[in-house]
């Protein structure tokens, strides 16, 4: 039986490719009772969230060991308690008059959340984090560019362009994995968008709870001591120990 929304068949279809390795596109698309055009813009998508690599005429899984994006509606289900502290904790450090880049993802989510209806001004790469930010007083400005159908973040050329016009006093970012060399993420046009925001900020902070660490995703993003303060949860007292010597600041909520 067809799957009604594409968004469940993508993330059944994650599942499958994870469990069998390989297929082909009329495999899946017998299995999907779906057209093999409307498996390949699947895979488009699960290709560009990391979650698979596609080959001549079929796909394969993810290297083991690598992380991998679930979607937007499943990342907010996750670990929600954790990031609402490290999104309290980051608000903290938002003063009057600083101008705010914040990136995309459901941990930023809690931070625009703390930070809506305060007199600030935000840029935000992200359409669901600009939607919770854009309340009372708060002015949320965002930069052109490709939304992630699935994850709502914005990337491409003209959100690299736009964020290269400007200087910001701190950007609040987001990572999908973390270990001793670096920071990672699952998509190479979301890097390109973080490392853009990286150089225009005075300081970066980033935000991730536990379960990031000690992790590596498809594509890397930065080295450790380009970030000036880690925010996490009290799951990573632990974990964080090797890298103190490369983060100035880490900050246990």
């Amino acid at each position: 039986m067809q799957q009604r929304f594409p968004q469940q068949r993508q993330r059944r279809m994650a599942g499958l490719i994870a469990e069998r390795g390989s297929l082909t596109v009329a495999q899946l698309a017998r299995h999907f009772d779906a057209s093999e055009p409307t498996i390949r813009r699947d895979l488009a998508l699960l290709e560009q969230a990391g979650l698979a690599a596609r080959t001549h005429g079929g796909v394969v899984a993810p290297r083991k060991g690598e992380a991998i994006e679930p979607l937007f509606l499943e990342k907010l289900r996750v670990q929600q308690g954790a990031k609402k502290r490290i999104g309290r904790a980051a608000a903290a450090h938002v003063g009057k008059n600083r101008s705010i880049l914040l990136d995309s993802g459901t941990t930023m989510l809690a931070l625009a959340q703390e930070l809506a209806g305060r007199a600030i001004s935000i840029v935000a790469l992200d359409l669901k984090v600009a939607e919770a930010a854009a309340v009372g007083a708060t002015q949320v400005h965002m930069p052109a560019g490709q939304v992630r159908n699935g994850y709502f973040s914005i990337v491409g050329t003209p959100a690299i362009e736009a964020i290269s016009g400007f200087t910001f006093d701190l950007f609040f970012m987001a990572a999908d994995a973390i270990d001793s060399d670096g920071i990672s993420n699952s998509t190479r046009d979301e890097a390109d968008v973080k490392l853009a925001a990286i150089s225009r900020a005075g300081q970066t902070i980033l935000l991730a709870d536990h379960t990031k660490l000690g992790r590596r995703a498809l594509v890397p993003v930065c080295p450790l001591d380009s970030i000036s303060r880690l925010i996490t949860d009290t799951g990573a007292a632990r974990a964080v120990a090797p890298y103190r010597n490369s983060i100035t600041d880490i900050e246990i909520c």
